[in-house]
C-alpha cells in the first residue's frame, strides 16, 4: 500500500507518510515500528490525518498483520490514555479526534482475528478502552470502546485477560445498556443546531460532513442502538463462559424486565440484542431460573414467539429451555402453553428448516397424562391448551389414519361445505355465526389439506377481529401462518399477517404489530408484482406502519409526554381485508 507524501519536503523525524512510502520494504517496517512507537509522545497536528488514515486502512484491511505486528495495538493505547489524562492537549487543534479513532482501530483488527486480539490484550489496551467504557470521555467513544471490547471478549485467549475486570465490565455494560438511550437523547438528539456547537466534533464524526440535524439525528438513533446492542453482545461474551451471572440475574432482576425490551429497533436488525442475551442466559441453570421468575419477561418471550420477528426462533428456543428444566417448567408452563399451542404445526421459522412444530409439541405434552389424569393440575387455560395440541397432533392423526381415500375426500368436501356456509352468514352481517361455521369447518377438515384450513382459520380470524377478540385473532392467524410456512414457496398467507397486525395494534404490541405488518406488504408485494414494475403500498398498510415505527421509535421510552404531542394520532385502519 502506498500513500502520497505531502507537498513539501518532509523534515519530521517519524512522519507516518513518509514511512509508508519508503520503497525498501525492511527499512520502511523498521520505520513504521518507530512511528507507532513515538507518536503518542510528539506533539502533531497531523496527527488526527494519521489516525483517520489508519482506521481506513484498518476498516478496509482488517486481517492485514503488517500494522498488529509492528505496534499499532501500543501506539493506539497510548493515544487513548493521553486523551482520557491531558485535557489540555486533548482540547488542542483537532486531537479531540483521537481517541475515538485509536478505539475504533483496535476494534476494528481485534473482529476477526484471535491472534491479532491476543496481541492487543497483551500490549495494554483493556485498561484504557475501559475508561472510555466509564464514560471518561462521552457516549461516542464509549461506542467504540464497547464494540473493541466485545471483540476482545469474543476470542478465548484474549477474553482470559478480561477477566480480572469482569465485575467492573459486566456491572458497567449492564449499566450503559440501560441508560444509554436516554444519555444519547438528552446529550445530543434533543438538543438543537445551535446547542451544538460545542458537539461539533460528534457532529462530524456521526455525518461525515454530509447532511444536516435530521441526518445526525438518525446516525445518533442508529449509534445509540449499536451501543446498547454491543453492550448485550459483550455481556453474552460473558454469560456464555457462565461468568458474571450473579450480576447479571440474582442481584438485578429489574435488568432482566429491561432487557426483555432491548430490540434495537428497525436501525439495528441485524443484532440479536435483548433477546440473545436471553437465550444465552437460558443455556445455564442459574439463567434459567431467573428468567423463569420474571413474567414479563416470559411474557416477551411468548409474543416474540408468534410474531414476525427477526428472532423468533430464538424465543422460542429460550422457551423451550425453561420448559426442558424441572426446576424451571412450572414456574412458566401456564403461560407459555397459551402462545406454543399456535405453533404445533409450524415446520420451519425463518431460515431454520426442521421439526420445529414436533418438538415444541414434545416438550409441552412431556408430562400430559399426569394432567389428563388429574395428578398434576395447571390453570384452566393451560390444560385447554394442552387437551387442544393431543386432539391435533395425537388423536384426530390416529382416527384420520384409520379412514381411506374416499371418507377422507368426503370430509374434506364437508369442511368446504361449512366453508362457503360460513362465508354467506358473513357477508349476510351474522358474524358469529359465521365463526361458528368456520370452526365446524375446522373440526371437520382433514389435517393434509392444509390449504383449506389456512383459510378457514383465516376467516374465523376476520370474525374474532371485527367481534374484538383480538387474542382469538392472534392465535388462528399465527396457526394459518405456520401452516402457510410448511409449503415450498415459504410465503406467509398475506391476509393472517394483517389480520395479525391489526390485533396486535390492539392490544398495544406496536413492535409485533410493526413487524407483521413489513412483512405483509413484503409477502403481497411478491404475490401481486409478477409481471409488474411497480407496487403500491396499500393505503391502510402504510398508514399502520406510520403509527407503529413512531411508537417504537427508539427514544420513545426517554422522551416526556409532553415533547411527543406533536406526533399525529394515526386511528387504526377500518379496512379488514
Amino acid at each position: 500500500m502506498k500513500i502520497n507524501p505531502p507537498a513539501k519536503i518532509c523534515t519530521k523525524p517519524y512522519c507516518f507518510f513518509c514511512a509508508m512510502n519508503e520503497p525498501n520494504t525492511h527499512l520502511r517496517r523498521k520505520k513504521l515500528a518507530k512511528c507507532f512507537k513515538e507518536m503518542p509522545f510528539i506533539d502533531d497536528q497531523e496527527h488526527v490525518l494519521v489516525l483517520s488514515s489508519l482506521w481506513n486502512l484498518a476498516m478496509n484491511q482488517p486481517n492485514d498483520p503488517e500494522f498488529p505486528s509492528l505496534g499499532i495495538f501500543q501506539c493506539m493505547s497510548n493515544f487513548i490514555l493521553k486523551g482520557i489524562n491531558y485535557k489540555d492537549w486533548l482540547l488542542v487543534d483537532q486531537n479531540i479526534y483521537i481517541p475515538y479513532y485509536a478505539a475504533h482501530i483496535i476494534g476494528s483488527y481485534t473482529m476477526n482475528n484471535p491472534k491479532f486480539a491476543e496481541k492487543a490484550a497483551n500490549s495494554g489496551v483493556i485498561p484504557p478502552l475501559l475508561d472510555l467504557l466509564r464514560g471518561k470521555m462521552s457516549w461516542v467513544e464509549q461506542r467504540v470502546a464497547v464494540r473493541a471490547l466485545d471483540h476482545l471478549a469474543s476470542h478465548e485467549k484474549s477474553f482470559k485477560k478480561l477477566k480480572d475486570y469482569e465485575g467492573e465490565i459486566v456491572g458497567l455494560s449492564m449499566k450503559i445498556a440501560s441508560k444509554c438511550l436516554k444519555e444519547v437523547y438528552d446529550s445530543f438528539v434533543r438538543k438543537g443546531e445551535t446547542e451544538r456547537v460545542e458537539l461539533e466534533y460528534q457532529c462530524d464524526l456521526l455525518t461525515r460532513g454530509v447532511g444536516g440535524l435530521e441526518f445526525a439525528n438518525r446516525k445518533a438513533e442508529e449509534w445509540a442502538s449499536q451501543l446498547q446492542c454491543w453492550c448485550l453482545s459483550l455481556l453474552d461474551c460473558f454469560v456464555k463462559r457462565e461468568r458474571g451471572l450473579n450480576l447479571i440475574c440474582c442481584n438485578n432482576q429489574s435488568f432482566l424486565t429491561d432487557l426483555s425490551k432491548m430490540w434495537g429497533g428497525l436501525v439495528n436488525r441485524k443484532s440479536a440484542s435483548g433477546i440473545g442475551l436471553i437465550r444465552g442466559l437460558c443455556h445455564s441453570k442459574k439463567g434459567r431460573i431467573s428468567v423463569a421468575n420474571s413474567k414479563e419477561v416470559i411474557l416477551s418471550l411468548c409474543n416474540t414467539s408468534r410474531s414476525s420477528d427477526d428472532f423468533q426462533y430464538m424465543a422460542i428456543e429460550s422457551l423451550l429451555l425453561i420448559l426442558k428444566d424441572s426446576d424451571t417448567r412450572y414456574k412458566v408452563i401456564d403461560y407459555a402453553v397459551l402462545y406454543l399451542k399456535d405453533l404445533v404445526e409450524i415446520s420451519r421459522v425463518k431460515e431454520r428448516k426442521g421439526v420445529v412444530g414436533e418438538m415444541i409439541t414434545q416438550v409441552l405434552l412431556q408430562d400430559y397424562g399426569k394432567i389428563k389424569y388429574g395428578k398434576l393440575r395447571l390453570s384452566e387455560g393451560a390444560e385447554k391448551g394442552l387437551e387442544e395440541i393431543w386432539e391435533v397432533k395425537v388423536e384426530k392423526r390416529k382416527r384420520e389414519k384409520l379412514m381411506n381415500d374416499e371418507e377422507i375426500k368426503e370430509m374434506k368436501c364437508l369442511a368446504n361445505q361449512m366453508k362457503k356456509e360460513g362465508n354467506k352468514l358473513f357477508w349476510e352481517g351474522d358474524i358469529e355465526g359465521g365463526l361458528m361455521k368456520y370452526t365446524k369447518g375446522l373440526d371437520i377438515c382433514p389435517l393434509k389439506y392444509r390449504k383449506e384450513r389456512i383459510v378457514l382459520f383465516s376467516n374465523r380470524a376476520q370474525c374474532n377481529l371485527i367481534l374484538k377478540n383480538p387474542e382469538n385473532v392472534i392465535s388462528d392467524t399465527t396457526k394459518a401462518v405456520c401452516l402457510s410456512s410448511r409449503g415450498n414457496n415459504n410465503n406467509p398467507h398475506c391476509k393472517s399477517l394483517w389480520r395479525r397486525s391489526q390485533a396486535y395494534d390492539m392490544l398495544g404490541l406496536a413492535k409485533e404489530s410493526l413487524m407483521d405488518c413489513l412483512l405483509f406488504i413484503h409477502c403481497n408485494k411478491n404475490s401481486k408484482s409478477n409481471g409488474r414494475k411497480e407496487y403500491n403500498v396499500p393505503y391502510y398498510a402504510a398508514r399502520m406502519i406510520s403509527k407503529q415505527t413512531r411508537a417504537t421509535w427508539l427514544f420513545t421510552g426517554v422522551v416526556s409526554t409532553s415533547q411527543c404531542d406533536h406526533f399525529e394520532d394515526i386511528q387504526e385502519p377500518d379496512d379488514g381485508s
